[in-house]
C-alpha cells in the first residue's frame, strides 16, 4: 500500500501558473489504447469501511472483468481509516492484480480523488461510492462519451426521468433542494450533483483541478460547476439507485458545507477569479462555441443593458402614475402604468439585452413579461397598500417615493426572472460567448 501526501494547491486563482502561461485545452480526440493498456482508473474512496469494502471491491472487479473491454484498475483510497481498512485493502491488492490501494494521512473525500486523479497514468478517471448503490452496469455508458471524446466529464443523475431510485422521502428532499440552489444559485444545469458516480478524461483532470479548492464532500459539485462554466461537455447518464440505509454521511453538516462552497464558488464566478479560459476548447470544436452576431458578450454586459432599460422604465412608471392619479386613483394608475411600461420593457429587454430578435416566441415572451409584471404589480401594489395602512391619507409624494423604492425592488426580481425564465437559451448563448 502507498501512502500518499496532497501537495499545496498551486495559485491556479491568481494569474499564470508556473511555467508560464497555458494555452486552451487541444480539441477534443477519441482514445486509441492499446489491449495491455490501463484506460479506466477508478477511485474508491474510503473511511472506516472494513465491512462493505472487501464486497465491494471483489462484485466491481468481477463486473469490469466480464463487461469493460479496456484495461482497467481499482485503486482504493484510505482517508485515514482508524480500523482495520487498510488491512483489508492491502489483502485486496495482494489478491487482484488490478487492485490498487493507497493511504492518505488526512480525511476528505476530495483530498483522495485530488490525490489519486493527479498520480493516475489511466486517461479515463471515475470515482464511485463504497457502498455501490448506482447499478454497475451504467458503469461503461458512463466512461464511453468519454473514451470516444464526445465529453470531457461524465456523471450519473438519479433525477433522469428514465432512472430508477429508490430512496426515502428526505433524503429524495434533500437531493432535489440541493439541485434547486445549485440551478438557482450558479446556474448550473446539470441535473444531479451529489451522486457518487462520477468520471473524467484525464487531461481534463489535469486543467480543472488546480481550480477546485474544496477537499471535502462539495469537491465534485466545485468541479462540476466550473468544468461548466468554462465550456466543458458533461455527460449525463440515467442510473438505477438503491439507498443504503447505513450511510455514515453526517447530513446537517454536509449540507452546511455545500452551502458555503456554493457561496464562495458563487463569489469566485461572479468577481472573475477563476481562469475559465483555461477550459476552453478551440473554437468550432463544439457548435456551440460558434458567436453569434449581434449578442451581447455576457452577465456584465446584460446587466449594464437592463439597468439603463429598467432606470428608463421606473422614470416613465413614475410620470405616467402620476399623471393618471387624479383620474384613476393610485391603485389603477399604478396597475396601468405599470402594464404599460412592462410592455416596453419587455420588449427592449428582449431586444437589446438579452439580444433576442425577430419574431420567433415574441408573443411568448411577452405573456411571460406580464407574468413577471403582475409580481412586479403585487409587489408595488402592496408597498401603497401598506402606506395607506400606516398613513390613511398619504401625501402624492410619499405615495411616488414607495413606488420608486418598490419598482427598484421588483426590478432586481424582474432581471432574475428575465434571464432564468423567460430568456434563458439567450443567457446560456452569453455565458458560452465570454
Amino acid at each position: 500500500m502507498r501512502t500518499l501526501t496532497l501537495p499545496p494547491l498551486p495559485p491556479a486563482r491568481a494569474g499564470a501558473p508556473p511555467g508560464g502561461p497555458r494555452q486552451r485545452l487541444p480539441a477534443r480526440a477519441p482514445l486509441r489504447p492499446a489491449a495491455q493498456d490501463t484506460v479506466l482508473d477508478v477511485v474508491i474512496p474510503v473511511y472506516n469501511e472494513e465491512t462493505d469494502l472487501e464486497p465491494c471491491v471483489r462484485r466491481l472487479h468481477a463486473h469490469l472483468a466480464a463487461a469493460f473491454p479496456y484495461g482497467f484498475r481499482i485503486t482504493i483510497a484510505d482517508n485515514a481509516s482508524t480500523d482495520r481498512t487498510a488491512v483489508v485493502a492491502e489483502a485486496l491488492e495482494r489478491e487482484f492484480p488490478q487492485v490498487s490501494a493507497v493511504h492518505l494521512v488526512q480525511k476528505g473525500r476530495g483530498r483522495a480523488l485530488r490525490a489519486v486523479w493527479s498520480q493516475s497514468d489511466a486517461p479515463v478517471l471515475a470515482y464511485m461510492d463504497v457502498d455501490l448503490s448506482t447499478d454497475l452496469n451504467a458503469l461503461l455508458p458512463l466512461v464511453a462519451p468519454l473514451v470516444s471524446g464526445h465529453s470531457d466529464l461524465a456523471i450519473g443523475s438519479r433525477l433522469a426521468r428514465s432512472s430508477r431510485v429508490v430512496r426515502g422521502a428526505r433524503r429524495e428532499f434533500i437531493s432535489r433542494a440541493y439541485n434547486l440552489i445549485l440551478r438557482g444559485g450558479l446556474a448550473a444545469r446539470f441535473s444531479d450533483a451529489q451522486c457518487g458516480f462520477k468520471a473524467i478524461r484525464k487531461d481534463v483532470a489535469e486543467r480543472l483541478l488546480p481550480l477546485v479548492e474544496d477537499t471535502g464532500w462539495f469537491f465534485d459539485t466545485e468541479m462540476l460547476v466550473i468544468a461548466e462554466r468554462g465550456g466543458l461537455r458533461i455527460h449525463e447518464v440515467p442510473v438505477d439507485w438503491i439507498d443504503d440505509p447505513h450511510s455514515t454521511v453526517h447530513i446537517v453538516r454536509t449540507a452546511t458545507d455545500d452551502l458555503k462552497g456554493v457561496w464562495r464558488v458563487g463569489r469566485a464566478l461572479a468577481t472573475g477569479a477563476l481562469p475559465l479560459d483555461r477550459l476552453r476548447r478551440p473554437f468550432g470544436d463544439d457548435p456551440r462555441d460558434r458567436a453569434l452576431s449581434g449578442v451581447p458578450s455576457g452577465l456584465a454586459r446584460q446587466l449594464a443593458g437592463f439597468a439603463v432599460i429598467g432606470a428608463l422604465s421606473t422614470a416613465a412608471n413614475a410620470a405616467l402614475f402620476a399623471a393618471l392619479r387624479e383620474g384613476l386613483g393610485p391603485q389603477l394608475a399604478n396597475a396601468l402604468a405599470l402594464l404599460v411600461c412592462t410592455v416596453a420593457n419587455t420588449a427592449a429587454n428582449r431586444r437589446f439585452t438579452f439580444g433576442v430578435r425577430g419574431r420567433d416566441r415574441a408573443a411568448r415572451h411577452q405573456a411571460q413579461g406580464l407574468v413577471v409584471f403582475a409580481i412586479g404589480l403585487a409587489l408595488t401594489s402592496g408597498s401603497l397598500a401598506a402606506l395607506q395602512l400606516a398613513d390613511g391619507r398619504p401625501t402624492q409624494r410619499a405615495e411616488l417615493a414607495v413606488l420608486v423604492v418598490s419598482n427598484l425592488a421588483a426590478t432586481v426580481v424582474r432581471f432574475l426572472l428575465l434571464r432564468a425564465w423567460v430568456f434563458p437559451d439567450a443567457a446560456e448563448r452569453h455565458e458560452e460567448a465570454r
